[in-house]
């Protein structure tokens, strides 16, 4: 057995209805950085100087030493640009992801983060690299951050978001029980549930694209005109989408170093007020999204396919091919994940376990569909799905005489092609079954024993959606 751990699925073409506050259209969501003062320094006992998001091109680290540009870099941020984008954006409600020491080392920036009702969320303890960390010196770090972070604000935090992090991040920080949301994913426009052992983890996604970084890498943004732009026309298009029925998200993500810079800042503040032009836009919180989507789409409480064990598997999904345990056997062996734990997940395993059976396999999977409307129904002996399937079709309803022709058909099928008539009658009426009948009846051996397979392949597919959900 194989289990893939990424979802490469999502909510696919349909995703929920997102039901924001007052029928809103969009949710937009701010997000500040604040990390001057986290950052990797010799002084907070790292190897080397920091090396990321800075107007330096090219920078690398400095083993040993200080780096007097780059700090002098970060400090504007807190010195200057931290204070230009809280009077921008003092009136709305804005996530801080704050690294734990730099807000240590800030407490004018976290009174007037406070005093603006915003909410500061955990960038954990230092804004440092975290892909080589191990995994216990990760998981202190993260109760560290907590602790301190509790300590400097006065309230423990709700969300988190490391940035910088590792395979086992999101996991370690769902461990603790302690988040509302997490934030280290870019897979999607809404908050989704992911889960961790027994722990069902909400994630609400960040941004990489709407991101004042892009300021600070080759191929980025230049200038401020750009980074409206985009900005617009990530707006334009998720606002569509909003009017048409399926409301998203879109998160930004600023840094005080970068977006509070004058030229910068100009572009932002023409941004808002462009977003503030439209009706129906919920500016929020990332908790609020977190606390909104929490109560409106709960974690599933279903067992999902992948995570059964073999034998809740096989039972589940055992009749799905009629009297064909053996092919959920194979399925549960096959590479699975998130992505199928869907009805349309379920069906591709167990059909690719179908379709790669010897044809006498697939035969005897053929003979161990009923005929329609023939003796073992007259005589209450069907599978439930078959019956519920013949019953929606109207086959339960036959007179004498339409009862006869589909016995006779049936029998004439049967010596043609030596396995019975096969079609997915939840797609049909009782017309449309006999005109099938009469047109297939003709057909010789090969072509008839590929369309029942695929009429086996169709019943299947809808007998997962009746199990699991479209």
């Amino acid at each position: 057995m194989t289990r893939y751990p990424r979802d490469m699925t999502g909510y696919g073409a349909n995703p929920p209805a997102a039901n924001w506050p007052n029928g809103a259209k969009i949710a937009v969501q701010i997000v500040l950085n604040y990390e001057e003062g986290g950052e990797n320094n010799i002084l907070h006992g790292d190897p080397a100087s920091e090396a990321f998001l800075s107007e330096i091109t090219g920078a690398v680290p400095w083993p040993g030493q200080r780096h007097w540009n780059m700090e002098s870099l970060y400090e504007y941020g807190a010195r200057a640009g931290f204070w230009r984008l809280h009077r921008l954006l003092g009136n709305l409600p804005i996530t801080v992801y704050g690294v734990a020491t730099a807000l240590a080392r800030a407490p004018e920036q976290v009174a007037a983060m406070q005093s603006a009702g915003w909410e500061i969320a955990s960038h954990g303890l230092k804004w440092v690299e975290h892909k080589d960390m191990p995994e216990d010196a990760e998981r202190a770090q993260i109760a560290e951050a907590i602790r301190l972070h509790t300590e400097v604000t006065g309230v423990a935090p709700h969300g988190w978001y490391t940035g910088r992090c590792s395979n086992n991040t999101v996991r370690l920080a769902a461990e603790t029980g302690q988040f509302a949301y997490v934030a280290d994913s870019y897979a999607d426009d809404l908050p989704y549930w992911s889960r961790f052992g027994r722990t069902d983890q909400l994630i609400v996604p960040y941004t990489m694209d709407c991101n004042d970084m892009r300021f600070g890498i080759q191929a980025g943004f230049t200038n401020g005109d750009q980074f409206e732009s985009y900005l617009k026309d990530s707006f334009d298009v998720l606002y569509a989408e909003g009017t048409a029925g399926a409301p998203k998200m879109l998160s930004i993500g600023l840094h005080c170093r970068l977006m509070g810079r004058p030229g910068r800042a100009a572009a932002l503040a023409r941004v808002i007020e462009y977003f503030k032009s439209h009706d129906d836009v919920w500016f929020a919180t990332r908790l609020e999204i977190a606390e909104h989507w929490a109560a409106h789409h709960p974690a599933p409480i279903a067992k999902r396919p992948s995570e059964m064990d073999r034998d809740t598997f096989v039972a589940t999904f055992g009749g799905i091919f009629e009297h064909s345990p053996w092919i959920a056997e194979g399925a549960y062996d096959l590479e699975l994940g998130q992505t199928h734990d869907t009805a349309t997940g379920v069906q591709s395993a167990l059909a690719r376990v179908f379709r790669s059976a010897s044809e006498e396999q697939r035969l005897h999977v053929l003979k161990a569909h009923p005929d329609l409307a023939g003796k073992l129904a007259a005589a209450g002996k069907l599978t439930a799905e078959s019956t519920a399937e013949q019953a929606g079709a109207g086959l339960d309803l036959l007179t004498d005489d339409e009862r006869a022709a589909f016995q006779s058909l049936n029998a004439q099928y049967v010596a043609r092609h030596g396995f019975p008539f096969i079609i997915a009658v939840k797609d049909h009426d009782k017309a449309s079954i006999l005109a099938a009948f009469h047109r297939r009846i003709e057909n010789d051996r090969a072509t008839e024993f590929a369309e029942a397979c695929r009429q086996v392949e169709r019943i299947a597919a809808l007998r997962l959606i009746e199990k699991l959900g479209a």
